[in-house]
């Protein structure tokens, strides 16, 4: 988003049709906002449109990009139980729109390097605890401290799936 971005007025006019998670789940959405700085600059890479939550759908995380403020987190997790029903899916399980979107970019884009991001396991917790985005990150650090087994196995679960993508 930060390439095509708020100033890009293709971008917007596409943004008053689909919210960010719509563009983001649509692969010939996601690869067209992908390429539209390209026709614009002559820039040295493009940047994959994406966002970093998407992959935690398919551990059965539900949530919404809500304008202004972020990721929000439908049920947080809490407690070793809440950790524990989270899956570890298969790698092509994780993002498939986002690989989509990859293919479709990359036909067209004649040696230009893409560039992908991905949330750090750390940053992906935290939002989980949280519900949201947070400065202070209480709820995390508390859940770190007052159960270290079920913080470990969190860590374990993101950081499974995270690295077979």
């Amino acid at each position: 988003m930060r390439q095509a971005g708020r100033y890009l007025p293709e971008y917007r006019k596409l943004r008053e049709r689909y919210g960010l998670l719509e563009i983001c789940k649509n692969p010939e959405l996601a690869a067209e906002v992908t390429l539209m700085p390209l026709r614009r600059f002559p820039l040295d890479a493009a940047i994959i449109f994406a966002d970093l939550m998407t992959p935690l759908e398919a551990m059965g995380v539900k949530f919404d990009l809500r304008e202004g403020i972020g990721p929000i987190i439908e049920d947080t997790v809490r407690s070793p139980s809440d950790v524990e029903s989270l899956s570890v899916p298969d790698s092509e399980e994780i993002a498939p729109q986002t690989l989509q979107a990859i293919k479709l970019v990359k036909e067209q884009l004649d040696g230009t390097p893409l560039i992908g991001f991905a949330g750090a396991p750390f940053t992906l917790a935290s939002y989980l605890v949280e519900g949201k985005g947070a400065r202070d990150f209480a709820a995390t650090k508390q859940f770190m401290f007052s159960e270290p087994r079920a913080w470990h196995a969190l860590m374990e679960k993101l950081t499974t799936w995270s690295s077979a993508s």
